[in-house]
């Protein structure tokens, strides 16, 4: 018998409905939720964190498991009050501060009738403003020495097609070559006028353009170089401990890392489109390298340095000195020690002053 595609979300392969009796379907069963400029599934927010990208939206490993299934996926049934009953829902809900869930019930509440607003006035010079010349679309192609698997997917979007071993010669793969636009309820492509307003129609739109399938990759380019850029680093301290965070969206938490010594950190950030940042600082002060930590967050990568001793941090380093001057200012009329007389050739100072003894 011929094989079907599996309807379920996340899932997408061919199987025999014949031979469907394993639970070998990994699926969402939840809806597609878009916050933001985060994208998750409302089934598995907890495991499965928000993403930016809508590729990176797509790679979300499923939750759950079970037989394959060619039904179409039916959209969730509005709810019903006994104060009013809303008309039929939409193909997406907006709560109240403003998450839309797509395929999930509409909200209950009336909607508003107003009276549309009226156009704006055209203004003479607009006619006149030419748009800018669009760069030509170059379609990747794979890398001839790398070797192509059976089972591999294409990676053009709403293709999906599965690489069977045989020979490419008259392939043809359609796809998008735009990127996916969510407005105002809407869905589509941008290189593309289509546009629909449930999310598993959006994902059966047919793709607008021809040409071969992508299933490894162009080859990587041994000519690009890294871009070294810089990012704002904040600090402030407790009593034990100094938390400097590194601002950077996106970082590769595997390939970045920082490096704790007794006197300095090393900090080296992999973001994305080849950027990287990279910077060692001599410390303030001493710090413990063994209970010194870090972690690799989504807008920064945030470290504590665990102190050595108990002075305190005006800087992140030594080598700041309009701060350092200041902050001998703040101190000359201070006493740290607490055994001083009137009279004494000595001064008694703590750890912080006597950091300024001899500057």
């Amino acid at each position: 018998m011929a094989t079907v595609t599996c309807t379920r979300r996340g899932c997408g392969k061919s199987f025999d409905p014949a031979h469907n009796d394993s639970p070998d379907c990994s699926f969402h069963p939840g809806a597609p939720v878009f916050h933001e400029g985060l994208k998750s599934w409302s089934c598995c927010a907890d495991t499965n964190k928000p993403v930016t990208d809508f590729d990176d939206f797509m790679k979300l490993a499923p939750c759950a498991t079970g037989t394959h299934s060619s039904e179409p996926v039916e959209p969730a049934k509005p709810v019903v009050t006994s104060a009013n009953v809303a008309p039929a829902a939409g193909p997406s809900s907006t709560s109240a501060d403003g998450k839309e869930t797509y395929g999930a019930a509409a909200s209950t509440e009336p909607a508003s009738k107003l009276p549309p607003l009226p156009s704006a006035p055209k203004l003479a010079h607009q006619d006149k403003v030419q748009k800018p010349a669009s760069t030509p679309y170059v379609e990747e192609q794979d890398d001839p020495d790398v070797e192509i698997k059976k089972g591999m997917r294409c990676k053009r979007k709403a293709c999906g097609h599965e690489y069977d071993g045989q020979d490419r010669t008259d392939e043809e793969c359609r796809y998008h070559a735009g990127v996916p636009i969510f407005h105002e309820g809407s869905k589509g492509y941008s290189c593309c006028k289509r546009r629909v307003l449930e999310f598993d129609e959006f994902l059966r739109i047919e793709g607008c353009r021809t040409g071969r399938h992508l299933f490894v990759g162009p080859k990587k380019s041994d000519e690009a170089e890294e871009e070294l850029v810089d990012c704002r680093v904040d600090h402030y301290q407790t009593p034990r401990s100094v938390i400097v965070s590194v601002f950077g969206k996106q970082a590769d938490k595997e390939a970045s890392s920082v490096k704790f010594e007794g006197e300095a950190m090393h900090v080296d950030l992999i973001l994305p489109s080849r950027k990287r940042f990279t910077k060692s600082f001599p410390l303030y002060g001493p710090i413990d390298p063994a209970a010194s930590s870090y972690k690799v967050l989504g807008t920064k990568c945030e470290i504590e340095l665990a102190k050595a001793d108990a002075r305190s941090w005006p800087s992140i380093t030594t080598l700041d000195p309009d701060l350092a001057s200041k902050f001998q200012m703040q101190l000359a009329f201070s006493a740290g020690g607490g055994r001083g007389t009137v009279g004494a050739k000595d001064a008694v100072l703590d750890q912080t002053n006597q950091l300024y003894r001899n500057a």
